[in-house]
């Protein structure tokens, strides 16, 4: 399974930002796409992730209601639409592709793509 992600980029602070990661295939053993992202000095967290299957979401609590994740299963593209960004915000951003048992968690994803930065300016 390969993943591409896109669409990081310079913003400034309150503004928007749409990401998208398009996988080369869907299987049933990867049915979560996960985003996940890691800022200079810290650790990779965990951000929002999306099921093919039920299109069920979960996020982080230091994004949610700000970003939202979606998909296009025709595509095999998941989205992750970023409002109200934060400096905070700023960090490389991964797409994984992972079984779904614990979206949260990144061992639950076998399979990442290059990642994006995302720079949020204030």
């Amino acid at each position: 399974v390969q993943l591409q992600a896109s669409g990081g980029g310079m913003v400034q602070a309150g503004n928007s930002l749409e990401l998208s990661c398009t996988t080369s295939e869907r299987t049933f053993s990867h049915n979560v796409m996960g985003w996940f992202r890691q800022a200079p000095g810290k650790e990779r967290e965990f951000v929002a992730a999306i099921t093919w299957s039920s299109g069920s979401t979960f996020y982080a609590e230091s994004v949610k209601g700000r970003f939202f994740a979606t998909k296009e299963n025709v595509k095999y593209t998941v989205y992750l639409l970023m409002n109200s960004l934060k400096p905070d915000d700023t960090a490389v951003y991964y797409c994984a592709a992972g079984e779904g048992y614990a979206p949260h968690y990144s061992w639950d994803y076998k399979y990442w793509g290059q990642g994006t930065q995302v720079t949020v300016s204030s």
